[in-house]
């Protein structure tokens, strides 16, 4: 058995010697081809890949158009995909993360509460306000309350929500948001005269910061004025929020409905990670009991989300074009080394290789100019994404996309997951094109040359 193995190894290497005679000149000089103790068809493919003296020896530098083409098209549709997957994810983030601001993840009301910016009140003594925010996942609670209003100058009127805001109101998203002025905060013992309005309330009503705000309140068959000081004017790019929100202190609201001190519209809960909205919603809806409801952001505003779904979908059908041009590429690509290397395909089958052998010749030699095509295209696409992040060349519409500059959230996990798709699609559609070389006849290759 030793014997046989033995010379069954040093045929093996024969072979190998022979065959770098016949294809290309790759053995270093002074060295045996028997103390080369590695895999044959690798072996064969990386000599392949190195040789570099001849143009038709389909390396990348004498390689034909075709291939030169293939490695160009999975360096353009990795860059594409790259590209594309952050900007989507990007733009994604920056919407779920501009409504969550101004609505919260998860509100609590009262089940009696309806559509209106007027809902019946709850009490701020429940058993989980304020130490549901000790929870795991949870960031901040926090009370609001909501009235529909007029503002009237001596020139225009304009209808509007007043939405008040408690001692425990987070001012983090707002304050990013101000353009003019500066935000407020709530009285203990008296109620902040002060009021937030948006840059598009602003110029409708010609107002600035500083001016007097008269409003005007419907409350039964009664009508009650209050007068606000502008202290800032913010801007969140969300038109259907900055067309219709001020922001005051939640005593003018508890006063004009005849409110206690303690009732309230509702709560506003805010969470750590947008990716577990819905386990925490529902953490929250068994925590509050059975008469108040909570609804999370995606509920309240489900024609935004569903808008935010749909580019999930184009991605997925940007991936898979790209996939398969850059498939497609690469199968034009081997088949056009397999018609090259006719004459050593003939050669080998003539020293008994088999052609599942073969077969992974060429398949790691695809291989490898699809690891340089996804190396070029790593280098085109996340430069691409950096710059856009740090200097906003691509601009967008802020009122038909509520963003300035196109975002880009460029994580590595998805980058990862991009390249190992990409080589394992384009491999596996290489498989079936490989089986030409089982119908070269060694005979008459030989024979033709």
């Amino acid at each position: 058995m030793k014997a046989d193995a033995k010379k069954s190894k040093k045929r093996c290497f024969i072979k190998i010697e022979i065959l770098c005679d016949l294809c290309v000149p790759c053995l270093p000089a002074g060295r045996s081809a028997v103390n080369i103790n590695l895999n044959t068809e690798f072996f064969i493919a990386s000599r392949i890949i190195r040789a570099k003296k001849a143009p038709e020896s389909n390396t990348i530098s004498g390689t034909r158009p075709i291939v030169r083409i293939a490695v160009a098209g999975i360096s353009i549709g990795l860059a594409v995909m790259i590209v594309a997957v952050s900007i989507v994810t990007g733009f994604q983030k920056e919407i779920r993360d501009k409504v969550s601001g101004f609505s919260a993840h998860i509100v609590i009301t009262n089940y009696d509460s309806n559509t209106s910016y007027e809902p019946e009140p709850v009490t701020t003594s429940q058993s989980f306000y304020p130490s549901i925010d000790t929870a795991k996942g949870i960031r901040h609670i926090q009370v609001f309350a909501t009235k529909a209003g007029i503002i009237k100058t001596d020139d225009e009127i304009e209808g509007v929500v007043v939405k008040g805001l408690g001692k425990d109101f987070d001012w983090s998203f707002f304050e990013k948001h101000i353009i003019e002025g500066k935000s407020f905060r709530t009285g203990d013992s008296t109620a902040s005269k002060s009021a937030l309005v948006s840059e598009q309330i602003a110029k409708k009503l010609k107002l600035k910061t500083g001016d007097k705000l008269y409003m005007y309140f419907i409350q039964g068959q009664d009508q009650k004025a209050r007068i606000f000081n502008i202290s800032g004017i913010y801007k969140t790019g969300l038109e259907e929020f900055d067309n219709l929100y001020v922001l005051a202190d939640i005593a003018h609201i508890q006063k004009l409905n005849d409110w206690e001190a303690d009732q309230v519209a509702g709560f506003e809960i805010f969470i750590d990670d947008f990716k577990n909205l819905d386990n925490m919603g529902n953490y929250v809806y068994n925590q509050i009991g059975q008469e108040l409801n909570a609804q999370t952001i995606k509920e309240l505003k489900p024609q935004i989300f569903d808008w935010l779904g749909l580019m999930d979908t184009n991605v997925v059908i940007i991936i898979v074009l790209m996939l398969l041009v850059a498939g497609f590429n690469m199968i034009s690509a081997l088949l056009i080394m397999i018609i090259e290397r006719v004459q050593m395909i003939g050669i080998l089958k003539a020293l008994g290789m088999n052609n599942g052998s073969i077969r992974n010749i060429f398949i790691y030699n695809s291989v490898y100019l699809i690891s340089m095509g996804m190396l070029i295209g790593n280098a085109i696409g996340i430069a691409a994404c950096l710059i856009q992040k740090h200097y906003g060349f691509i601009t967008l519409s802020e009122e038909s996309y509520y963003v300035k500059v196109v975002p880009v959230n460029l994580e590595l996990l998805p980058v990862l997951l991009l390249n190992a798709g990409t080589l394992v699609v384009c491999t596996l559609m290489l498989i079936i094109p490989s089986y030409l070389v089982s119908r070269v006849s060694p005979l008459r290759a030989v024979r033709f040359n």
